[in-house]
């Protein structure tokens, strides 16, 4: 069995651990195939101030096509490129990212032509952005040339099935992964060493937000919120705001805290390496996520893997798969400011039941795990070579 993957980029922690997990599933369950990741570029080009810093490395064979960003290769460089890999490793299945890219479209084409199964994996979700009947029909004219799915959750499985694709193709519907033993063991050595610097600090409690500080993250409504229960007692004066992230929305963020009155409960931590974003959740409560809009927000995965409660915008597509309210967390409607405050304000009155709905974060996560994933994307891989 030979499978070849096509990946945007190379610099994405998460999709790399998935593919180390894929490699050794391989080497163990089928020592004689040959699988490999078709990296088309460095980074995409809204993250071109990510590094390699070589902190955390994984093992998987790949191929890295143009060393670059992604918006510097043209489409018939991509093309060129993919068909070359293609044509030199001779794949029975093909797993492609989607089908934004006209290149790698083509390249499913041609693969269906040749007798090679397809598989096609998805992140996009009904709400991602306003749809076009047109486009919705060509994009289903297109998907439902593959052989097999790869979802990331609930929402974008359903928007497969929306778009005509048959559930029973759809045999992996958690593919939304992290690094989970690092960040895991990360969290623990953290907590470990707070617990013992028994530091006058750790009497305080904190709401913890991890992301980018732009517009669409909804921070303003975060911070308001934030503000707005500062108001209610009930021994809010304990609990801090907590931003881990950097971004063009930071200095309006800061100049609202002030205006607010709580610049002294608001702390901007700036930007880490995702390696490092496990130290800060140790030192936090619950994580809070009040996207306007989120593909899925895999910052949730982080946050329960280390056993935390979550409080997400219903706008996020990992609500549906990843919290139950009033059990690991709250949903809320991102336009609705009292809706967040009284999520919030929830464990700041109940703060015992912390630990428990954060046991059931621990419990609801385990589906997501990426040795699971992995397991599953290759016995996926096995049927179809098969076939």
């Amino acid at each position: 069995m030979r499978v070849l993957i096509v990946h945007n980029q190379l610099w994405a922690h998460y999709k790399s651990k998935l593919f180390s997990d894929i490699f050794k599933v391989f080497k163990k369950q089928e020592p004689g195939s040959q699988f490999l990741v078709a990296q088309i570029g460095l980074y995409e080009a809204s993250r071109a101030v990510m590094q390699n810093d070589e902190k955390v490395t994984y093992d998987y064979p790949y191929q890295l096509l143009f060393n670059k960003s992604l918006d510097q290769i043209t489409k018939a460089e991509r093309r060129a490129a993919l068909f070359q890999v293609f044509k030199e490793f001779k794949p029975d299945v093909l797993n492609v990212t989607g089908w934004g890219d006209m290149a790698q479209v083509e390249l499913m084409f041609y693969a269906k032509w040749k007798g090679v199964k397809v598989v096609i994996s998805s992140e996009s979700s009904a709400q991602d952005h306003a749809r076009s009947s047109w486009k919705e029909a060509f994009k289903s004219f297109i998907i439902n040339r593959g052989n097999a799915f790869f979802c990331f959750g609930k929402t974008s499985a359903d928007y497969l099935e929306n778009l005509g694709i048959n559930p029973g193709k759809i045999p992996v519907r958690n593919a939304a992964v992290v690094d989970d033993q690092i960040i895991r063991e990360n969290y623990v050595q953290a907590k470990t060493e707070l617990k013992n610097a028994n530091t006058a600090r750790n009497e305080l409690r904190r709401f913890v937000y991890v992301g980018r500080l732009a517009p669409e993250k909804n921070l303003e409504m975060l911070v308001q919120a934030f503000a707005e229960i500062q108001k209610a007692g009930n021994a809010v004066s304990i609990w801090e705001l907590l931003l881990v992230g950097d971004g063009p929305a930071r200095s309006s963020l800061e100049i609202l805290t002030k205006k607010l009155g709580v610049e002294a409960q608001v702390t901007f931590a700036g930007g880490f390496p995702w390696y490092e974003v496990p130290r800060w959740l140790a030192q936090s409560d619950v994580l809070v996520l009040p996207s306007k809009s989120e593909p899925w927000g895999l910052v949730v995965n982080e946050a329960m893997v280390c056993g935390m409660p979550v409080i997400v915008s219903n706008k996020c597509g990992c609500a549906p798969d990843l919290v139950s309210n009033a059990e690991n967390g709250f949903t809320f409607d991102p336009t609705a400011q009292t809706e967040l405050e009284q999520a919030m304000l929830f464990f700041v009155k109940n703060p015992e039941k912390i630990a428990a709905m954060g046991a059931v974060s621990l419990e609801k996560i385990k589906p997501f795990s990426s040795g699971k994933v992995a397991e599953e994307m290759v016995k996926t891989y096995k049927i179809l070579a098969k076939a």
